[in-house]
């Protein structure tokens, strides 16, 4: 009789060796964006109850905080949703997500460019630019130098 291995059995299934999900949240940062998501819809819910009751006793003006109380509420869990799966709005442009590889398979620092418009050294409207940005610099600098110690 044979005895059983660890080879016994169907494979792993491909979520078992799969890293977690890029951009979700894992561990201490998502136990404290659920943490404040609970700290803040907890603070909704009393500042909404608390408005109702002010409302039903007269007060006109917060039954606007009735119904704004809730709209936080609800922008909330919007947005706890958002941090929580890394959905930053770059979904439009899944190049800069990837880390935005250049022209020769390598990563570039710069986002990916959908134009045409050069953005090397050669680019004339790139040096105009910088050397705008050293005036701008030199003569910061030279104002300041003038404005030492009085």
């Amino acid at each position: 009789m044979a005895t059983p291995s660890s080879d016994d059995g169907p494979p792993p299934g491909p979520d078992a060796l799969a890293p977690p999900a890029p951009g979700r949240l894992h561990g201490a940062d998502a136990v404290r964006l659920h943490t404040t998501l609970v700290v803040g819809l907890s603070i909704c819910v009393a500042a909404f109850i608390f408005e109702v009751m002010r409302a039903l006793g007269g007060n006109s003006l917060s039954w606007a905080y009735v119904f704004e109380w809730p709209i936080f509420a609800v922008f909330a869990i919007y947005m706890w949703w958002n941090l929580l799966h890394g959905t930053d709005g770059s979904r439009r442009n899944p190049a800069r997500r990837r880390g935005s590889e250049g022209r020769d398979g390598g990563a570039t620092s710069e986002p990916a460019r959908s134009g045409g418009a050069p953005s090397g050294p050669d680019d004339p409207a790139l040096r105009a630019w910088q050397e705008y940005l050293r005036k701008l610099d030199a003569d910061e600098s030279d104002r300041v130098a003038g404005h030492g110690t009085d």
